[in-house]
């Protein structure tokens, strides 16, 4: 049986010092992730970009696999304040406003350092921590379950549980294909004006999208 790499840090970075060491080698591990991937990024190349002796290095981190669970921990953490802020926003927005903001944010937060969410998508199962992408699913689907409890006179679906997981996996799922396949996709307003229609005509019908797609519209 293979032995999964550790991926947890050694220690917590409490005091200035330790937390500028920290930073300075999950910054280096990123850089080095984007510009040589996965395979050839190694914990000597990254204390060395750190400026960090490789001793440094492994008094926090195990394994060049517990580096890349914290640069995925923290990029994850970037990508969920957009989205929790942009969300509480709103939060007593129509449907079809929401729905488009949905789509306009989770865009904005895959849109931070592009490059290296796609390293670090395809890597997750090698590093083994989905429970960094699990925790952002569910507050999403927290957040998400919440406004359209609030809105449930505008939404067609009576299973809100279901409509919300189908809502938030969707637009998830889009966004993270232009992100990997089609990346001029996250700059191009049709693309967000497509995928907030098929969500509200899921949630509220086929007569809630004439508000969510103005750009196609505008174009008929």
């Amino acid at each position: 049986m293979v032995r999964r790499p550790a991926t947890s840090p050694r220690k917590n970075a409490s005091q200035e010092r330790s937390r500028a060491t920290v930073d300075a080698l999950l910054t280096a591990t990123a850089r080095i992730l984007v510009r040589d991937g996965y395979d050839r990024a190694s914990t000597n190349k990254i204390a060395e970009a750190a400026g960090v002796s490789i001793g440094s290095l492994y008094q926090y981190f195990p394994s060049k696999e517990a580096l890349v669970a914290a640069v995925l921990e923290r990029h994850v953490g970037a990508m969920m304040e957009v989205v929790r802020a942009s969300l509480a926003r709103v939060a007593t927005s129509p449907l079809p406003e929401a729905a488009r903001e949905l789509v306009r944010v989770m865009i904005e937060a895959h849109r931070i350092e592009p490059k290296l969410h796609r390293v670090l998508a395809e890597q997750l199962p090698r590093v083994g921590r989905m429970d960094h992408v699990e925790r952002v699913e569910a507050e999403a689907l927290t957040l998400v379950r919440a406004y359209l409890e609030a809105r449930r006179d505008e939404i067609g679906v009576d299973d809100l549980d279901l409509a919300s997981f189908l809502a938030v996996s969707c637009v998830e799922a889009m966004t993270h294909a232009a992100v990997l396949r089609r990346p001029e996709l996250l700059s191009e307003p049709r693309f967000v004006d497509e995928v907030a229609a098929l969500v509200v005509r899921y949630l509220g019908g086929d007569a809630a999208t004439s508000t969510a797609r103005p750009a196609m519209l505008g174009a008929e």
